[in-house]
């Protein structure tokens, strides 16, 4: 009788797959909590415990509906914490006669499971994961020939072929892209709406990793885990979302102001990474609300939203599949440089930085600006390798898996791919920080000041950066006005503004 072991990935809990419609008795599911997930980087509490407390849920929904399903749990007696090793020794006690699985979303595991594929006597198969609007080679085909990958003539592709704010072949209002409208500073006295957070009780879990040796960053109040462990939970978080912060999320995506760690965005970037959660019913969900509400919610609101899911993250996960395994040790600045200490303390005297790396800490979480302008700005300024800074990122956020990860941080963040994601490094002064943010008023640093004492790190290490890297950046086009004024500057103002930098990269542990 032929028998089938079907392993589910942590970030495969897609309740809507195709393969749980039928209920078969020769089929059994496992998924597992292993050792090789938990320390491929230093992962925030947060993002370990969210991840086993999502897969324990999963598995008691599939149970609910009559499914055969294994779980394996982290500290169990016969756990080999390997996906191989596990699926191998349970092919071996239950005489499986199949293995299947999902393509996974990692090179790293893609590569595992192709290469345990080989070792396998029995028959094995894979299928998709049934989640996103793009295969993994569909980006690639779409810029065969090209020379460069531009993100623009992807979305509107994408937004064709899959009819999403269209009014035949044109845009719905004509207009394919609003970004330019969705760059206001939060008005001063604003007060945003409260986050929806939720209050799951994973004391259990966070024990279980606490018996073991699991090198782990960030805080957590197990009692009260504020992110949402099930599709229910997840259905919850995007229904808040539509109702309470559409309406403010494009004008207002890329503001920052201290102590308000959600403002206007979704948060449901963990949802849809483990599948929770698709990103067609996500926009469905968006355009539908919109439709209802279209007095109260602009339409640049929207297609903001819109535009980072069947856009941006479509978009990066292609990069990701074209350019593997290559990709991730691009290093196009040659940075050599350690992230400081405070970047895993948030101790520094800089505000922004102290604020969005203690959101990190507390929440897994900072949105897309503060990852961009604040700590990415700041790591790339300050010469860090990109494995640093890749490695911070990917375990810090609950939502980093490296496919979306690396392509932000190595590619967009710190330009370390040499221009396949980004036209132009996204560096700045202090006065795009205060401009974005409420953070420089009350900094110990004085945004307007250069050079000397309490002089804003961020103003001499970016002159620096620029004056480093002219012979890679000097032929820019996207930058050309910098050079400009950096070529215009006298000498000793130079000079002053180089020296500075130089003082600060030299006490860096200090900012």
């Amino acid at each position: 009788m032929s028998k089938t072991l079907r392993l589910i990935l942590g970030d495969q809990l897609n309740s809507n797959h195709s393969w749980y419609e039928t209920i078969d008795e020769s089929v059994t599911y496992v998924l597992m909590e292993i050792r090789t997930e938990t320390d491929y980087a230093s992962h925030h509490i947060q993002k370990i415990v969210g991840f086993f407390a999502a897969m324990q849920e999963f598995v008691k929904d599939l149970k609910s509906k009559n499914h055969n399903v294994l779980y394996i749990h982290l500290n169990d007696e016969s756990n080999l914490q390997s996906f191989d090793k596990n699926c191998q020794y349970l092919i071996e006690k239950h005489n499986f006669t199949n293995f299947e699985y999902q393509f996974p979303d990692e090179y790293r595991l893609d590569e595992t499971l192709k290469n345990f594929c080989k070792t396998l006597t029995i028959s094995n198969s894979v299928v998709d994961s049934e989640h996103f609007y793009t295969s993994r080679n569909e980006l690639g085909t779409f810029f065969e020939g090209k020379k460069t990958f531009l993100l623009e003539s992807f979305y509107r592709a994408m937004r064709k072929k899959h009819n999403v704010l269209m009014d035949g072949d044109k845009p719905t209002t004509g207009q394919w892209n609003y970004d330019g409208e969705n760059r206001k500073k939060l008005p001063k006295n604003h007060k945003p709406t409260l986050p929806l957070v939720f209050n799951n009780d994973v004391s259990v879990i966070y024990t279980e990793i606490q018996k073991t040796n699991i090198k782990t960053i960030g805080n957590i109040d197990a009692k009260n885990f504020v992110w949402p462990i099930n599709r229910i939970q997840s259905l919850e978080l995007l229904d808040f979302f539509v109702a309470e912060c559409l309406p403010l999320f494009g004008s207002y995506q890329d503001a920052m102001t201290p102590n308000e760690w959600s403002l206007y965005h979704s948060r449901v970037s963990f949802s849809m990474n483990i599948k929770m959660i698709s990103p067609q019913e996500v926009i469905h969900k968006c355009i539908e609300e919109w439709q209802k509400r279209q007095a109260e919610i602009e339409y640049n609101q929207l297609e903001g939203f819109v535009r980072q899911i069947i856009g941006w993250r479509e978009y990066m996960r292609g990069i990701y599949w074209l350019k593997m395994p290559e990709y991730a040790s691009m290093n196009y600045f040659n940075n050599q440089e350690k992230l400081p200490d405070w970047f895993w303390t948030g101790n520094t005297k800089m505000n922004c930085l102290k604020d969005t790396i203690n959101q990190s800490l507390d929440y897994a979480y900072a949105h897309h600006i503060q990852r961009l302008m604040i700590t990415g700005n700041f790591a790339l300024l300050a010469g860090i390798h990109p494995d640093e800074v890749d490695a911070w990122y990917l375990g810090i956020y609950i939502d980093a898996i490296e496919w979306v990860e690396i392509t932000n941080t190595r590619g967009m963040s710190q330009f370390a791919d040499g221009g396949i994601v980004g036209t132009k490094p996204y560096v700045s002064s202090a006065s795009y920080i205060d401009k974005m943010s409420h953070y420089c008023g009350s900094c110990f640093y004085k945004k307007a000041i250069k050079t000397g004492e309490k002089a804003c790190p961020f103003n001499s290490l970016y002159w620096n950066f620029y004056d480093k890297n002219e012979d890679k950046l000097g032929k820019n086009p996207r930058i050309g006005m910098m050079y400009n004024v950096w070529r215009k500057m006298q000498p000793e103002a130079k000079v002053a503004l180089l020296e500075q930098a130089d003082y600060y990269l030299k006490n860096i542990n200090e900012l």
